[in-house]
């Protein structure tokens, strides 16, 4: 969610965009950009960053192999210490080598609380980071965090640049150095980014040699320009991705994901944060409709967090739409229908506003389907366009058509989007939902090594949110992408809600070979 929407850009990128002509260059269409190029402030931290490296990094497969470090970590026997050791010969664009110093630099500068990092809390488990010479870097947890490796796919910054500057007002968050397969040559803010390769990258220097993300918000916009031939590819919603199917030339590629679609429900607000309407709107919301008719089929249902063939999903939470339900829990609750069929309680009319960012043509469909939904049970949602910067100083107060979702981990998407100690900090806990028995489940996966009792904690904190939804979870979406079909090497990954900028097929760009 931590994402800005740009505005639509009209004009053809003048750098690379000349799409089809060279498989030397590429232009993609993205929805949106970062706020920052900084992983001081949070950029890249899930990986996937095309200017930076992690010590780690994910395969195709999201499995973890080295990237920094030259193997992955050794692990103390008691889960407390990780050692790193660190690639030999890896320099940063500007020549600089890589030392111990940057990797210790970049942790201990997101654990400053002075550094404006929302996902600070994802390395809680941190107590200390040490160097060990100039290739070993050795980590001291608080307790045994059992996905702590998962973590270290986090960007290493230099400390001879970015020490030298405040980390959230410097010229690095817009003009990032780093070890990785690109550069930032441009950047336009809501226009473009231009990328060139790094001739100097430790692996191997890349065949595609620019790459241009061109920030275009609206998506019929970009699939209009793909159409055109101004893009050499692009992220699309499937009734857009749909049209491209006998387009010779062109190529579709659909990425599973855990990204789902959520309405947050804040408790500051006399309707949505009472219990009851919350758990009517559960109830009252056909998810498979949604599915079909606004995903083509192309996702799942959503019954919690978690989609339902992730090894944690809680079983037996699956369920139907049942308005029948909906409707005797509101009456249960004092919640009467009135002439026009909108329920009333203490003089407190059953209605809200919902809102959803422009041009996200997937987000209004659900947004209206939702609300549509919720009127047959006697609710009133009303549904409201606006940018991002409308909408986050609402959050509090109104219902938001949210996106969430982080692969790795249970802990890792989870407890930014539930702990209540983390209610309203930016995107984490939109709906600032407040539940100790949650918050417990939460502690207590992220604190214990044993499986068992981690996936029993994460299924005990799915079955609460049915009987206390402080969202009302909509589908999983698959993820659609289609690009001119000119390289091979392409892939997708098991996806996060981020997507586009650092996921898609372009994941791995600087591994694509020209088609022969």
């Amino acid at each position: 969610m931590a994402v800005v929407a740009g505005v639509a850009a009209c004009s053809a990128p003048s750098e690379g965009g000349s799409g089809g002509s060279s498989a030397e260059s590429v232009v993609i269409g993205v929805g949106s950009e970062p706020d920052t190029l900084s992983p001081l402030l949070g950029y890249g931290k899930d990986g996937n960053s095309k200017i930076f490296d992690g010590l780690l990094a994910r395969d195709a497969h999201l499995e973890l192999k080295p990237a920094l470090a030259k193997s992955l970590p050794e692990v103390a026997d008691d889960g407390l210490t990780y050692t790193y050791t660190l690639r030999e010969g890896v320099q940063f664009s500007d020549g600089e080598p890589l030392t111990a110093a940057d990797v210790v630099f970049t942790y201990r500068t997101i654990l400053d609380e002075k550094t404006n990092n929302t996902a600070r809390s994802e390395l809680d488990a941190v107590k200390d980071v040490r160097a060990s010479g100039d290739d070993k870097v050795v980590f001291t947890l608080k307790y045994p965090y059992a996905p702590f490796a998962g973590r270290t796919v986090l960007p290493i910054v230099p400390e001879h640049i970015a020490g030298k500057q405040d980390p959230n007002t410097g010229s690095f968050n817009t003009e990032p150095v780093g070890t990785g397969p690109y550069v930032l040559s441009a950047w336009s803010k809501g226009e473009k980014l231009t990328f060139k390769a790094n001739p100097n990258y430790w692996g191997g220097a890349p065949k595609v040699k620019t790459f241009t993300m061109a920030v275009i918000a609206d998506d019929n916009v970009r699939a209009t320009r793909l159409r055109s031939g101004d893009l050499d590819g692009a992220v699309l919603p499937p009734n857009l991705a749909a049209t491209f199917k006998s387009d010779t030339g062109m190529k579709s590629y659909q990425a599973r994901s855990y990204d789902f679609r959520a309405v947050t429900l804040p408790t500051a607000d006399k309707v949505t944060g009472d219990r009851a309407i919350r758990q009517a709107l559960d109830a009252a919301v056909d998810r498979k409709a949604m599915v079909d008719k606004i995903l083509d089929g192309a996702g799942t249902p959503a019954y919690g967090p978690l989609p339902v063939d992730d090894p944690s999903f809680a079983k037996g939470i699956e369920r139907e739409q049942d308005l029948g339900k909906a409707k005797r829990i509101l009456d249960e609750a004092g919640w009467k229908a009135g002439k026009d069929g909108i329920r009333a309680k203490d003089g407190q009319r059953a209605a809200f506003t919902l809102l959803y960012p422009s041009g996200d043509k997937v987000r209004q469909d659900h947004a209206l389907a939702y609300a549509s939904d919720a009127k047959k049970a006697g609710i009133d949602v009303t549904v409201e366009s606006a940018t991002w910067e409308v909408i986050e100083p609402r959050m509090k107060d109104d219902a938001v058509l949210a996106g969430f979702g982080s692969t790795g981990d249970p802990d890792f998407g989870l407890y930014t989007l539930l702990h209540s100690s983390l209610a309203g900090d930016g995107f984490n806990n939109m709906a600032h939902y407040d539940n100790p028995a949650v918050d417990q489940a939460l502690d207590t996966g992220r604190r214990t090594q044993e499986p068992a009792e981690r996936k029993a904690a994460y299924a005990a904190l799915q079955r609460e949110l049915v009987k206390d939804p402080g969202y009302t979870f909509l589908t999983h979406i698959d993820h659609l992408y289609v690009l001119a079909d000119r390289w091979d090497g392409l892939t997708t990954q098991l996806e996060p809600h981020e997507h586009g900028f650092a996921s898609g097929p372009w994941w791995n760009i600087e591994d694509w070979q020209p088609k022969k």
